[in-house]
């Protein structure tokens, strides 16, 4: 865990606070208090319709053998957007790749890391028009091919030759502009949270200049895979990749959201969370940070690392899964004006929103592998977001709002 910050006196109680909302068993264990009570009527802001879910977990099973007939589902990641439009970008960039495959690994982690962290919601008028292919992509494959081309131009490495890297260097010198053009941004195309993300970029930077004993002394997100594989063990965890992420990246996160000087990034308060201590009170999700492991674990794999544990990891928390519940009815807002105005990702109504989301999607993906036939070591919840959840609420979301999510969320770039 994080230490606080340096010349501070220790707080053995907002230590173990903060190291307890690390964790993902608390992510799941007060996300499931929250749809206890909503169930039993005590939220203020839900209902959950019980009778709805048989009907989601169809439309999600039906999702899943209409994009994947052979069964054959990969893992949710950002890979799957590095593949829009069909085209295997993954195989172009092989030929430029180091033979080494440590190398490797640490350029497709470096790539992966400033992806994921730059894959918050993109707004409803951006494009990004892919020059070698001419497609024109927009929200999550958009954001994922336009970070491919930049990564691929060198626009995150501090050394001009060799631009198939990030860096400290590179991270801390990026500003709006050399983002924005990249991105192709203008008035007549909009980035939403532009700032925000490049913000995200420099602290990236800066936490990977702080520690060159876990991202080496070119201070690269790759150097995670040389931290984690040291000791030579053929087998890693999940929530292992996971803690090193909350670990050696929690202080990229702006620091709102603290228990004594620990920053908690995305964990948010919500006075009904019940909790020991100082973690009372507080509901957390880190699911940026999660998506990023998700986004992990091929890289891993790819060097024959074996991943264990995948679904200690929860569902994503985000505008996709938690509209599929609210699409298809398996939540509902007590006031349908709600959905009318704009909300903040801190007010109680977006935490809870997101908390019965995941302790839903634990209940969701073993009724849609009993529709499938798949166990869950066959089909661990990875694969059915991805099969999956994900993609039945964007198609859900495209039917009925135009690709809008159900509610309106003021994106800062760090969490949507």
């Amino acid at each position: 865990m994080s230490s606080p910050a340096h010349g501070a006196a220790a707080d053995p109680l907002a230590d173990r606070a903060a190291e307890l909302l690390r964790t993902t068993g608390a992510v799941r264990t007060r996300s499931r208090q929250l749809l206890d009570r909503a169930r039993a009527g005590g939220s203020p802001w839900f209902t959950v319709q019980d009778g709805a879910l048989d009907a989601a977990a169809e439309i999600v099973a039906d999702t899943c053998r209409s994009r994947y007939p052979e069964g054959n589902i990969p893992f949710h990641s950002r890979w799957r957007h590095f593949e829009a439009g069909g085209i295997d970008r993954l195989d172009s960039l092989d030929g430029a790749l180091p033979d080494n495959s440590a190398e490797r690994s640490r350029v497709l982690i470096d790539l992966v890391v400033v992806s994921v962290l730059l894959d918050a919601g993109a707004g409803p008028d951006w494009r990004y028009h892919e020059s070698s292919t001419g497609l024109v992509l927009t929200r999550s494959e958009g954001l994922g091919v336009a970070s491919w081309d930049a990564f691929g131009a060198g626009l995150f490495s501090g050394d001009p030759t060799r631009p198939l890297r990030a860096d400290a260097a590179g991270l801390t010198a990026l500003t709006v502009d050399d983002l924005g053009s990249a991105f192709g941004v203008d008035r007549a195309n909009p980035l939403t949270g532009l700032d925000g993300r490049v913000d995200l970029l420099r602290r990236l930077g800066d936490a990977l200049a702080a520690r060159p004993e876990v991202f080496g002394p070119d201070a690269r997100p790759g150097g995670l895979f040389d931290h984690l594989t040291r000791d030579g063990d053929p087998r890693i965890s999940a929530t292992d990749i996971l803690g090193a992420v909350l670990e050696f990246l929690g202080p990229i996160w702006p620091s709102d959201n603290t228990i004594g000087l620990h920053p908690l990034g995305d964990c948010w308060q919500h006075r009904a969370v019940a909790g020991p201590g100082l973690s009372a009170g507080w509901m957390p999700f880190h699911k940026l940070s999660q998506w990023l492991t998700y986004s992990l674990l091929e890289p891993f794999v790819w060097a024959g690392i074996e991943v264990t544990g995948l679904d200690e990891l929860t569902g994503l928390p985000e505008y996709r899964n938690g509209g599929l519940l609210l699409d298809t009815g398996v939540l509902e807002l007590r006031k349908k004006a709600w959905a009318q105005r704009e909300w903040n990702v801190g007010d109680e109504l977006v935490v809870e929103w997101r908390a019965l989301t995941v302790a839903l999607l634990d209940e969701l993906a073993d009724l849609v592998r009993e529709r499938l036939g798949a166990s869950s070591t066959e089909m661990p919840l990875a694969c059915v977001l991805e099969g999956g959840t994900w993609a039945a609420g964007r198609v859900l979301a495209g039917e009925l709002r135009d690709g809008l999510p159900p509610l309106s969320i003021h994106s800062t770039g760090t969490v949507f």
